[in-house]
């Protein structure tokens, strides 16, 4: 959720370029939080695309500007051309934008090209991508059908835009799918069982529209007979049709099974003001849903619903179902959700100020403006702990808890996450009650003087590195570095899985084909964890790389018998993982 405030750009000199930007490091250690006295994030120096910036075991591969058309030179910080959240499908990846989107291609990451720009203004301006499809989200009352650029007149246009992208040079709109409440987010949901349709469910948090610009919208309280609040849509889009998108359900997520008042969850904060003392910003009211991300595989979805987070079972893609429900009375705002890769957990944020305010201040509480870390067991959610950015920002720079992905490191669970102008920082999460930072990239303030709204909107791992669109400033493609906390096949494991398309909000399964980089990264995480002790230490190390040569020289029958020798000698109830990750090795020569 983005207030669009009108504040003037910062003083930065476009000829350096951030590419210019001093980049200091600093390695944390594993379990470390960082303090004032020793980050280099705290007094970067700001600029628009001058500022200066800070990182610790992150490589800045590539900075793109925003292009032409999707700037305002003289006011970065003009809400009409936003950056907002981003997709991926096959070498491509599309960035969305309050006034339409980009296409970029990154097949090399290091050196990415804009491909085609598509002017189409209506903000929020949120994509997903399915096969050849191209969704994008539309809430304000300055869109048009056409995508045309004059407000003032042609047909208003709220609700989600289907793009095909066959032809990557030239999109075209082949639906348009009008709601009451407009989109602020969406979600794409694939059905395991139905290979014919896909469908979007929708979150829209605007205002309601009146009935003469969309039959049927009201804006009745929840006793009333079909009140336009308290609910989401659902879209069936089928594959073969898309023109033929349609509405085809539009569920109750948050009723009260046993009256059936539709307002059944949190209807306003339990306490008059925030816990820092505060007005709250936005108030904790779930009449919506602001982001969905489902997990169709284990069909499950999880729902960040304002004043709730939500289990949802999507086992029938068309008709979800609420299962179960929390609230936190530290929560203003529950933003967006992730799953952990075996189901088991599920984090939420909490996007207190509502994406525009200074929430990193040294004097805000580490479980205000954070993410909230869930564990899952019998479709239920139980509370272990609170994770955020673990350094203080600047008054100038808006920071709360943002959009992030899984990084996908064999046998552990570490996400990378935006968090506006804080930047972005990559933790592990694997002990669901000690979340620790590993890795981060962050930038000075867009204007060092006063607070206009900027940073990373959405930071996700694709294919072997990490993407971050920046609010005002482009976006940037990472490369993780190797440390004391992520060893070099942990990083070449979780590049070896590649992934065809990618929608943060419709989470994939990952697997992982048998590797040494595989076994080594088992070995790697025993070994930091001492819990594989000498002799078998040295042993496992020496069989491996035997292995590894056997394998290279084209020997593959003594290859295979030094990893099973090795995979033997692994009896450990805590080294079965390294043992399966052997033998699958094995097997797979």
């Amino acid at each position: 959720m983005i207030k669009r405030p009108n504040r003037r750009s910062g003083k930065g000199s476009r000829a350096l370029g951030l590419a210019a930007a001093g980049v200091l490091v600093a390695a944390l250690l594993p379990g470390a939080t960082a303090s004032a006295d020793t980050d280099p994030r705290v007094g970067l120096g700001g600029g628009w695309l001058d500022a200066q910036s800070a990182s610790s075991n992150l490589d800045l591969l590539a900075h793109r500007d925003k292009p032409a058309g999707f700037v305002d030179p003289t006011n970065p910080g003009n809400g009409s051309y936003y950056s907002s959240d981003f997709a991926f499908g096959g070498k491509y990846a599309i960035l969305g934008n309050y006034n339409g989107f980009n296409i970029v291609d990154v097949s090399q990451p290091d050196n990415p090209q804009l491909v085609t720009s598509v002017v189409c203004p209506g903000g929020q301006g949120d994509v997903s991508v399915y096969g050849n499809l191209l969704f994008m989200s539309v809430e304000e009352t300055r869109g048009r059908l056409d995508c045309g650029t004059n407000s003032s007149v042609g047909t208003r246009f709220q609700g989600v835009r289907v793009f095909d992208i066959s032809d990557v040079h030239n999109p075209v709109q082949v639906s348009a799918v009008q709601l009451c409440r407009g989109s602020h987010t969406h979600t794409v949901v694939a059905d395991p069982k139905d290979s014919a349709n896909v469908y979007v469910y929708v979150s829209g948090t605007a205002s309601v529209r009146p009935a003469t610009t969309m039959e049927g919208c009201n804006n009745d309280a929840a006793t009333a007979e079909n009140p336009s609040r308290w609910r989401i849509d659902v879209i069936k889009v089928p594959l073969a049709a898309p023109q033929q998108a349609a509405v085809v359900n539009q569920p109750r997520l948050f009723q009260d099974p046993a009256t059936g008042r539709v307002d059944g969850l949190q209807n306003g904060p339990v306490n008059s003001r925030h816990p820092s003392g505060a007005t709250w910003s936005p108030s904790p009211n779930t009449n919506a849903c602001h982001d969905i991300t489902a997990y169709p595989e284990i069909g499950l979805a999880a729902g960040a619903c304002q004043g709730n987070g939500i289990l949802i079972d999507i086992s029938d893609p068309a008709n979800p179902v609420r299962i179960d429900e929390v609230a936190d009375p530290n929560f203003a705002y529950w933003h967006s959700a992730t799953f952990n890769n075996d189901g088991t957990k599920v984090i939420f944020t909490d996007e207190w100020g509502g994406g525009s305010g200074a929430r990193c201040r040294d004097t805000d509480a580490p479980e205000w403006g954070a993410n909230a870390i869930f564990d899952i067991a019998d479709r239920k959610m139980k509370f272990a702990s609170y994770y955020k950015l673990p350094v203080p920002q600047s008054l100038q720079e808006n920071c709360v808890a943002h959009n992030g992905s899984l990084i996908p490191v064999p046998g552990r669970d570490i996400m990378v996450q935006a968090w506006y102008q804080g930047g972005l920082s990559v933790f592990d999460f694997t002990d669901s009650t000690n979340p620790h930072e590993i890795a981060y990239f962050d930038r000075g303030p867009v204007d060092p003087t006063r607070l206009v709204l900027g940073g990373f909107w959405s930071a996700y791992w694709y294919n072997g590195k990490i993407y971050g669109n920046e609010i005002v400033r482009g976006l940037d493609v990472f490369g993780l570095k190797p440390s004391a906390n992520l060893s070099a096949a942990e990083i070449t494991a979780a590049s070896q899985v590649q992934l065809s398309e990618f929608n943060a909000q419709h989470q994939p399964k990952v697997t992982w084909t048998p590797s040494f980089a595989v076994a080594r990264a088992h070995y790697d995480q025993l070994v930091r964890a001492n819990a594989i002790g000498h002799p078998l230490k040295s042993q496992v190390d020496q069989f491996l790389q035997r292995a590894e040569r056997f394998k290279a020289n084209g020997q593959r029958d003594a290859a295979v018998s030094q990893l099973q020798e090795v995979a033997g000698k692994l009896t450990a109830p805590e080294h079965q993982k390294l043992k399966q990750a052997i033998s699958d090795l094995a097997a797979s020569l």
